[in-house]
């Protein structure tokens, strides 16, 4: 501790030797701060406030049926937006700044002063946001805070039905596309099914299981054909038999079998026809070809059967014996027989028919995983088309809805809370601070000036200083004795630093009075 005080008692010593150039720089900057501080214009500063209302009685009805927007953060977004180029460029011209701007570096001047101190600040609470500007006229700031109010509000209300237009001119060509999409979706789709139209089920089942039916129809028309043949060759043999025993009165019997009966394998065909047509009409309309085909060849079976009946009941009728009676077994037996003909021709022609489907289900059965996929993709490409035209058709009356909310109800509601106003002293400088700052700033420049000279011109007052900076050895001291004249000539000198450091202090504290009258005027 004593060695810090030898050295801090050293240093004071050194400067102390330059006290004067200290003194003289102190006064220096002193005055020059002194004068830069009183003549350092006078800002005065304009200001405004303004609340944004969020609040809306139809946006609560409307939602679900309308985009509602983030108010908060359009609004945020607005604030840090608003000192742009084209909105300062607005805000010159309806505050007449352009007047004095003579060429175009002054009017980029200009511009680039006004973003730098136009300042738009939150207040962090109810939505408040403060509008500020600085300027030397009192006019001017007023001028410009007012032009930046209008500009605010005309900002939001802009934004926002520029931003609804735009959506609804991006979501109208976007409508415009898909609904070509789906049109060219629909006519894939239509001329699939025209062209796979045999393919298709009008029950919805695939192409196995209707392999797998008309297989099971098919081994059961077989069965029944199968038993059918049998009956008809039992009667067949007990009506040989009776002949034996009857002779002549088989000819008989025949002959009125003949009358009786129509012709099977023609009843069989039409039988066939007609269930092929029930199936045609539960799939095709009356105007297809292949309906209009099995019709006519229905109408030409029958025109066969009337003429094939015609010929037998002439036959019979023109037979020798061919009214003969005969036993009622006889006559029993030709009508079990002429039954069980019918029903195997009608049984043969169903075989045929099933074997015909089932060779056509087998064919269709190979091709159906492709054409199933095919089917699958276009349904799919269909459904995904529809669903994204539906839902933009639905954005867009959205947007329209938003739209009209927003001219009803606004966006936000801006309020003026405070006009613009013009503070009535100077908000900047404080030279209440600036004039205690530069006279802080003078007694450092002195400070700095005496120690500078003390370590560019070092004077050593003791020995050992000497003998610890040069590392030599120190032989001997020459001491200094002072007389009254010396002492008093000191004592004078001393006076007179007094009273120049007190001078620079009484100076600034004169101008902080002087500064307090004028500003309580």
């Amino acid at each position: 501790m004593e060695e810090l005080i030898s050295q801090l008692t050293t240093l004071a010593r050194r400067m102390w030797k330059f006290r004067w150039p200290a003194l003289a720089a102190a006064w220096i900057v002193g005055l020059v701060g002194a004068v830069v501080v009183f003549n350092v214009p006078d800002k005065y500063e304009a200001s405004a406030r303004i609340f944004v209302d969020t609040q809306s009685i139809l946006k609560p009805l409307m939602s679900g049926l309308t985009v509602q927007p983030n108010v908060d953060q359009q609004v945020g977004m607005l604030s840090r937006t608003l000192i742009s180029r084209p909105n300062i460029e607005k805000l010159i011209r309806m505050a007449d700044l352009d007047l004095k701007s003579e060429s175009k570096a002054q009017q980029e001047a200009l511009i680039e002063h006004l973003m730098k101190t136009l300042e738009i600040r939150s207040t962090g609470r109810d939505n408040l946001y403060s509008l500020s500007y600085r300027d030397s006229d009192k006019e001017k700031s007023k001028r410009v805070i007012q032009s930046l109010v209008s500009i605010f509000v005309e900002s939001s209300l802009g934004a926002s039905r520029k931003d609804t237009d735009s959506a609804k001119v991006f979501l109208n060509e976007q409508i415009k596309n898909y609904e070509a999409k789906l049109e060219e979706a629909e006519a894939r789709l239509k001329e699939f099914r025209l062209r796979n139209i045999d393919v298709q089920s009008a029950d919805g089942r695939d192409s196995a299981s209707r392999l797998v039916e008309i297989g099971k129809l098919l081994d059961q028309a077989r069965l029944e054909l199968r038993e059918a043949e049998n009956a008809r060759d039992s009667a067949r043999a007990q009506l040989a038999a009776d002949r034996s025993a009857q002779g002549g009165a088989t000819q008989s019997l025949l002959q009125e079998s003949a009358i009786a009966v129509s012709t099977p394998e023609i009843d069989a065909r039409l039988e066939a026809q007609k269930r092929n047509l029930d199936a045609l009409l539960q799939r095709y309309t009356d105007l297809h070809p292949e309906v209009v085909s099995t019709r006519r060849l229905i109408t030409e079976l029958e025109e066969q059967k009337k003429k094939e009946v015609a010929e037998q009941r002439k036959r019979a009728m023109n037979a020798p014996g061919g009214m003969a009676p005969t036993s009622l077994a006889a006559q029993e037996l030709n009508r079990l027989l002429a039954n069980a003909e019918v029903q195997v021709a009608s049984l043969r022609a169903r075989v045929g028919e099933y074997s015909t489907r089932y060779a056509q289900a087998k064919a269709l059965l190979k091709t159906s995983p492709q054409i199933e996929a095919e089917a699958a993709q276009l349904n799919r490409d269909y459904a995904i088309t529809k669903k994204n035209y539906e839902d933009l058709v639905a954005r867009r009356q959205a947007a329209v809805m938003s739209g009209d909310l927003d001219v009803a109800s606004g966006v936000a509601d801006f309020r003026l809370i405070d006009p613009p106003r013009v503070s009535p002293k100077p908000v900047w400088p404080n030279r209440f601070i600036l004039y205690p700052l530069a006279l802080v700033i003078a007694l450092g420049a002195g400070l700095f000036v005496a120690f500078a000279g003390s370590q560019l011109r070092p004077v050593y007052d003791a020995a050992f200083e000497l003998r610890a900076k040069t590392g030599l050895p120190v032989l001997g001291v020459v001491s200094m004795v002072m007389g009254d004249t010396d002492m008093r000539r000191n004592r004078i000198d001393l006076i007179r630093f007094i009273a120049g450091s007190s001078g620079l202090v009484v100076l600034f504290a004169i101008g902080l009075t002087v500064l307090a009258i004028l500003s309580n005027r």
